[in-house]
C-alpha cells in the first residue's frame, strides 16, 4: 500500500523522495516534517556536517491547501554543502574503509572511484526516510497511534532501570538530553563515554528502542513469511545504515529462559470481557500479528566506520597497504538514529493499517478503524463443535 523511494547523494545538490499510498484528506504542512528533520540533526557526538545543514523540506506534489490529495507526495531537501563541492576538484579515493560500502560497492557496480559508493551509501540518505516517516506519523496520529524511541546503550554504558519509567515517560524524557536517554543519571555516563571516544579519535555504537503505542490487534499475518509484522519491522530497522541487528521485545534475553518465564499469559479483565496480558515479553507481536500491546523493537548499531585515526586497508590503485583517510562523520550517531528508527516503524505500521482497513480517504478509514475486531470475548465467537478438514 505505502511505497517510498529516495534519491540523492551526500554531497549532491539535493535529496528527494516520493511516498505513495497516503490517503486523501490528511492535514499536512511542511512543518509537520521539518520538526522530525530537526530531531534527526540533534545529538551529542554528531559530526561537522550537522553544523552546515539546516534541513527543510519542500512539498512539490500530493498536498494542496494543507490536505493530501491521495496522489504521490514528492519531497525535496536541498543540500547546503553542495555549494562547497560543485566547483571542487575532488581527490581520488582509492583506499576503501573497513565497515563501509566502499569496497563492496566497487565490487558490485565496477566503480573506478570509491566515492561513488560513499555518496549514495552515506547516512545522509536517511533525511528522506525521516521525511517520509513524518508523514506516516502524522497519519497514524489520526488513529491515536504514537511512535517514539529512546537510547538504552552507548558503548559499554547501558540503562539499568527495571520498570521505573513507563513507555510514555521514556519517549518524553529522551527529548530532554542530547543523548536521547530517558534516565538522566545514565545519560551523564553516556555523555562521558562519547567524550572519551572523541578524545581517542574513535567511534561508538549502541542500542536504541522504538515503540509503537495504541496499535490495534490484528495487523500483520501468520500466513505468509513476507507479511509477518515482526519480520517487516526487523527488516526495516536493519535497512538503516550501520544497523546490524534488531529484535522484537527482549528476544535474545528470552532465548536463555524457559517458556514459563517468557510467554505472556492471557486473562480476562474484571468485567469478564476484555482479554488482557500482565506482561509484554513478546514485544507486542505473536505469530507475526500485533497483539494490541505496545510494539517494541530493539536495534543494534555498530560504531561508525569512518575514524579520525584511520584503519589499515589496501590502496586499490597501487596494491599497497595504506591507512584510510578521514571523511567527515559522526563520532556516535546513536542519538540521531532514534528518529530514523521511528520513521521506519511508522512506515511499516501505517502500511499495515491501510492494508487492514482499506479506503482511499481519511474520512473513509476512520469509521472502519473504529469497527476493527478487538481482543474481547464478544468479538471472538467460537463454534465449539467438532469439525473435519474436508479435503478431497
Amino acid at each position: 500500500m505505502i511505497r517510498f523511494l529516495t534519491a540523492g547523494e551526500s554531497h549532491g545538490p539535493m535529496l528527494t523522495a516520493i511516498i505513495e499510498g497516503i490517503p486523501a484528506g490528511l492535514p499536512l504542512v511542511s512543518e509537520d516534517i521539518n520538526g522530525e528533520l530537526r530531531r534527526r540533526q540533534k545529538g551529542y557526538g554528531a559530526g561537522g556536517r550537522m553544523s552546515i545543514e539546516e534541513d527543510e523540506v519542500r512539498i512539490t506534489s500530493g498536498v494542496m491547501n494543507g490536505l493530501t490529495t491521495g496522489g504521490p507526495i514528492a519531497l525535496l531537501v536541498e543540500n547546503r554543502d553542495w555549494k562547497n563541492w560543485k566547483e571542487k576538484d575532488i581527490k581520488p579515493m582509492t583506499t576503501p574503509r573497513p565497515g563501509h560500502a566502499d569496497l563492496t560497492g566497487a565490487i558490485k557496480y565496477g566503480y573506478r572511484e570509491l566515492r561513488l559508493s560513499l555518496e549514495r551509501a552515506s547516512a545522509r540518505e536517511t533525511t528522506m526516510r525521516v521525511a517520509a516517516g513524518a508523514i506516516c506519523k502524522r497519519f497514524l496520529a489520526q488513529f491515536g497511534i504514537v511512535i517514539g524511541g529512546y537510547v538504552v546503550q552507548i558503548g559499554g554504558v547501558k540503562v539499568r532501570w527495571t520498570e521505573r519509567f513507563s513507555l510514555d515517560d521514556r519517549i518524553a524524557n529522551a527529548e530532554n538530553n542530547d543523548v536521547r536517554c530517558p534516565d538522566p543519571l545514565i545519560s551523564d555516563e553516556m555523555h562521558e563515554e562519547i567524550r572519551q571516544a572523541i578524545i581517542a579519535k574513535d567511534t561508538l555504537g549502541g542500542v536504541f528502542e522504538v515503540v509503537a503505542l495504541n496499535v490495534p490487534p490484528g495487523l500483520g499475518s501468520h500466513v505468509h513469511y513476507d507479511r509477518k509484522l515482526d519480520a517487516r519491522i526487523v527488516g526495516a530497522m536493519v535497512s538503516i545504515h550501520a544497523m546490524k541487528g534488531a529484535e522484537i521485545g527482549p528476544a535474545f534475553e528470552n532465548a536463555g529462559k524457559r517458556g514459563s518465564e517468557v510467554h505472556d499469559e492471557i486473562a480476562l479483565d474484571k468485567a469478564g470481557e476484555n482479554l488482557t496480558r500482565k506482561s509484554n515479553r513478546a514485544g507486542g507481536i505473536e505469530g507475526g500479528i500485533s497483539t494490541g500491546e505496545p510494539i517494541i523493537a530493539r536495534v543494534a548499531m555498530k560504531p561508525i566506520s569512518t575514524l579520525l585515526q584511520g584503519l589499515n586497508s589496501v590502496d586499490l590503485a597501487t596494491g599497497e597497504t595504506d591507512r584510510t583517510t578521514y571523511e567527515r562523520s559522526d563520532f556516535c550517531a546513536i542519538p540521531r538514529a532514534v528518529p530514523i528508527g521511528e520513521a521506519m516503524m511508522a512506515l511499516v505500521i501505517a502500511d499495515e493499517l491501510i492494508q487492514k482497513i482499506g479506503g482511499d480517504s481519511l474520512q473513509e478509514m476512520q469509521p472502519r478503524f473504529e469497527a476493527l475486531r478487538q481482543a474481547r470475548l464478544s468479538d471472538l465467537p467460537m463454534d465449539n463443535a467438532e469439525w473435519r478438514f474436508g479435503y478431497e
